[in-house]
């Protein structure tokens, strides 16, 4: 098959282009905003019909959770209606979605069928965004995820080995549970999916396993990061606070763990535990 790879100058689609080579099943091509508008349905529309595409691999989306609430028609653009506009183009899609469909009230892992209640204008629009998939491409697969890293762009490891060096103190919210994602794994349940014998259209969650918060999740980066090197590069220390102790302009899930038995059972994928990604992940940043 021809895919198609969209976003990919982002932490998700840099490691699709990154390993696409283990999976020479298929052809890839990978476009980001540059190379492609997909707010231009017409564009859209030609680029697929140029390329041959057979499948689309969504990886493009307008992540700042604050920045959306700012703007949440910004936000609506590309994570609702630019994914109507690949939808429209006829070919199977895999759209990746996000723990933030849900309140993050709750206590138990979330399932694929559990009734959404997003409460941020990202929530929103990334809802909006699946609903309209899923009318326009019923055999479509969504995969959410949530806590997603990677030696790529911004993310929250980035931000800790930064601060971690820098400062005598980082103060990191201890109420908020999830498990963090190599994306680089969330990636190969991708190449799962597509190298499957059959297509599973669907809602999936994909995440890395255990669970932990953002304070217990920061003092394992550092330790490990130390461990890697062989030195006390980061010396921070890290003090547990409440989330009401932190200023966050948005509303943040305190619950975002999500049941990853589904994605297992039909793909058949191993699923690594988060401090064993971490690990693989932190080698390539600070060596």
């Amino acid at each position: 098959m021809n895919v198609l790879v969209t976003g990919c100058k982002g932490q998700l689609g840099t490691e699709m282009r990154r390993l696409s080579g283990l999976h020479p099943k298929h052809q890839y091509v990978f476009v980001d905003i540059d190379e492609l508008d997909l707010t231009n349905k017409e564009e859209v529309q030609r680029f697929v019909e140029d390329q041959q595409t057979d499948v689309i691999v969504n990886c493009a989306a307008y992540t700042n959770v604050d920045g959306a609430e700012d703007n949440e028609e910004s936000a609506r653009l590309v994570n609702a209606e630019a994914v109507g506009n690949l939808a429209r183009t006829g070919r199977k899609i895999i759209h990746i979605s996000t723990d933030y469909v849900f309140s993050g009230e709750g206590w138990l892992p979330y399932r694929e069928d559990d009734v959404p209640a997003p409460r941020t204008a990202y929530g929103r629009t990334k809802l909006e965004g699946e609903e309209l998939l899923r009318r326009l491409c019923p055999d479509a697969i969504v995969f959410r995820t949530a806590w997603l890293y990677s030696p790529w762009g911004k993310n929250f490891v980035k931000t800790m080995l930064h601060y971690g060096s820098e400062r005598n103190e980082l103060r990191v919210v201890y109420d908020q549970i999830g498990s963090p994602t190599y994306a680089a794994d969330l990636a190969e349940a991708i190449f799962a999916a597509l190298d499957a014998d059959e297509w599973h259209p669907g809602t999936y969650h994909f995440t890395d396993e255990g669970v932990c918060s953002w304070y217990d999740f920061t003092v394992v980066i550092l330790r490990q990061a130390n461990d890697i090197l062989g030195e006390n590069r980061y010396n921070a220390r890290v003090t547990p606070i409440r989330s009401e102790e932190y200023a966050y302009r948005t509303p943040r899930p305190h619950y975002s763990v999500l049941d990853k038995r589904l994605v297992k059972q039909i793909f058949g994928i191993s699923v690594p535990h988060w401090t064993e990604s971490l690990r693989e992940c932190l080698k390539q940043m600070v060596l």
